[in-house]
């Protein structure tokens, strides 16, 4: 048997495009043998998968799931990407989003670690879309997650333009403490703040959290606006600060018109319920994920969509 040297593993890495790890792993199972070593990704699906790694994935899937855990709740909501959006009808993979999902209910950090947890103690999450890709033939990437653990209260879930349960679009997770006994109705006040944040997109929980930055830079627009009025500094300064609240109600969840009810605000809805199921409610944390948010397209990308669809892939 050939020793198994990094140079080794390089070189099946150059040829094949295919990750150092599964490279090496190719290799031992081979004894060695660069030939043997390529027909064992390619049995594997891992070259085919190689292949399609650069091709753009902007649409697929966001699922979220939730569970119960004593008093309180865990709730998890991913982002899983392909490049045409005929893949989201896909049984198998709607399965697959559905199951990564799940396993992203027990992974304590970003989708890094995501994609080397195990689904139901079987495969990885990135084994399994490897083989997705080599069944189906499309790039696809586990792109984002996130996760809300509340120790006592619930994580409500609203999944926006759903093509399934769990499944659509856009994925909001609001996760809210609260000693209060009645989940069910914990669980239908998120929801619909979730409807709220799918609509409203906050840039933020509340003003303490919002990025300074686009403070700063809204704030230098609306002084070069109200200079141009050529009113006193005094009547300016007013005239600005007045604009960052309205900024403020505009951007800052706690301080937005909730969309169901525009006279009262997401603050006063909470404290509205909380009165009403006797105990305080304090809403932790939101999440916003919506599909191919930030993904650049190229003309080359729907080449590639075409291919994919005429079997030429």
């Amino acid at each position: 048997m050939a020793e198994i040297t990094a140079a080794l593993v390089k070189d099946l890495r150059e040829k094949s495009g295919v990750g150092m790890m599964d490279c090496k792993k190719a290799l031992v199972e081979t004894g060695g043998d660069i030939e043997a070593a390529m027909d064992w990704l390619r049995t594997k699906g891992l070259s085919k998968a190689a292949k399609k790694a650069d091709r753009i994935a902007a649409e697929g899937l966001v699922a979220v799931a939730l569970r119960d855990d004593g008093k309180g709740m865990i709730g998890a909501v991913v982002e899983v990407n392909a490049e045409t959006d005929f893949v989201a009808r896909n049984d198998k993979f709607q399965a697959a989003a559905r199951a990564i999902a799940k396993t992203a209910l027990d992974v304590d950090g970003g989708v890094d670690k995501l994609v080397d947890a195990k689904v139901d103690g079987g495969e990885t999450v990135g084994e399994l879309l490897t083989g997705l890709i080599a069944t189906i033939g499309e790039n696809m990437t586990a792109r984002r997650m996130a996760r809300f653990v509340v120790s006592e209260g619930v994580v409500a879930a609203y999944v926006h333009n759903a093509v399934s349960p769990d499944l659509g679009r856009i994925g909001v997770l609001v996760a809210l403490q609260s000693s209060a006994g009645d989940k069910a109705k914990l669980t239908e006040l998120g929801r619909k703040i979730g409807m709220h944040i799918a609509a409203t997109s906050p840039l933020s929980l509340s003003v303490e959290d919002i990025d300074p930055a686009a403070v700063v830079r809204e704030r230098a627009i609306f002084t070069e606006q109200a200079e141009q009025s050529g009113k006193p500094a005094g009547v300016i300064e007013k005239m600005v600060e007045g604009r960052i609240r309205k900024f403020y109600e505009e951007v800052v969840l706690l301080k937005q018109a909730f969309v169901m009810n525009p006279d009262q605000t997401i603050e006063q809805l909470l404290a509205e319920q909380a009165k009403a199921l006797g105990a305080p409610i304090q809403l932790t944390g939101f999440i916003r994920l919506a599909l191919g948010e930030g993904v650049q397209k190229t003309p080359d990308d729907f080449a590639g969509e075409v291919a994919a669809l005429t079997g030429q892939a």
